[in-house]
């Protein structure tokens, strides 16, 4: 069995593992697309659970299989929820997903960087600008060349955060998945390019942060690398599949939902995946 094909039948064990058993991912998560995440999650057979407040951002970490923190939309209590939910996640050693959206914007996100170097994630999801300046902030990579991120958009290619993203997941001892026209996973060992989707997809909100709590799901089950995996995956399988009836945002968002529903772990593990040494 070649590596490829030994990570395709992981990435449908995985994908077979969570619609079967039904993981609660449980969120803090961005209040622009909080719907799209949790409507994602359950397609992707999970079950899905979101909170903002401290106690209940502990309470709900006890009972998580996984979880997911997105930085997109912060309060003031997000600090306080963010770092006592990272906290419990770490002493428990349950999988959780980070997602540094915006990040750079104001001193609070800035803060919460910071601390979670300490409380290591278990996969960050990102695109490559925030790939760039997470590894930057965490003293990672020195001197990235980097245009930025513009507001929560990327302004880099996905090959040029391959450092950073290499970088990070030897930190975490975990993966990270950039998200672009072409997805880059990798565990920091190897790097594996997941293909597919759609232009659609940049042009409705809330795409990347629906796919760090799809992989929020995966990682209740599965290692960090197949779980990043599989969530690029299913998404680039369902995004095809999904363009190929629509040709409008609207409509795209709203069919994609019903094709990650209808995807078989067969058929997203067959997504074209390509691997190499980082």
């Amino acid at each position: 069995m070649t590596p490829i094909d030994q990570l395709q039948d992981d990435i449908a064990a995985a994908v077979r593992t969570a619609r079967e058993t039904t993981p609660l991912a449980g969120s803090i998560t961005n209040f622009v697309t909080i719907d799209f995440v949790a409507n994602a999650q359950l397609a992707a057979g999970g079950s899905a659970a979101m909170v903002y407040l401290p106690d209940e951002g502990e309470a709900l970490a006890a009972m998580s299989g996984s979880f997911y923190v997105n930085l997109g939309t912060m309060l003031p209590s997000h600090e306080e929820a963010m770092g006592h939910t990272a906290s419990v996640l770490c002493e428990q050693g349950t999988p959780w997903v980070l997602d540094p959206v915006g990040i750079g914007l104001g001193a609070l996100r800035t803060r919460v960087i910071e601390s979670m170097r300490a409380m290591t994630p278990t996969i960050v999801r990102c695109n490559s600008s925030e790939a760039i300046a997470l590894a930057t902030a965490w003293g990672l990579v020195d001197d990235y060349a980097t245009s930025g991120v513009k507001g929560v958009d990327s302004t880099d290619d996905v090959e040029s955060a391959r450092q950073a993203a290499v970088a990070l997941a030897r930190h975490i001892r975990g993966a990270v998945a950039v998200s672009g026209p072409i997805d880059l996973v990798t565990d920091g060992q190897l790097i594996a390019y997941s293909r597919g989707g759609s232009p659609l997809m940049e042009k409705v909100t809330g795409f990347g942060c629906a796919l760090g709590g799809v992989i929020a799901v995966y990682a209740a089950g599965a290692s960090p690398l197949v779980a990043a995996l599989a969530g690029s995956a299913a998404f680039n399988c369902a995004a095809t599949r999904a363009a190929s009836a629509t040709d409008a945002p609207g409509s795209f968002k709203v069919t994609f939902l019903d094709e990650l529903y209808r995807a078989t772990p067969e058929s997203i593990a067959a997504n074209p995946l390509t691997i190499e040494e980082a």
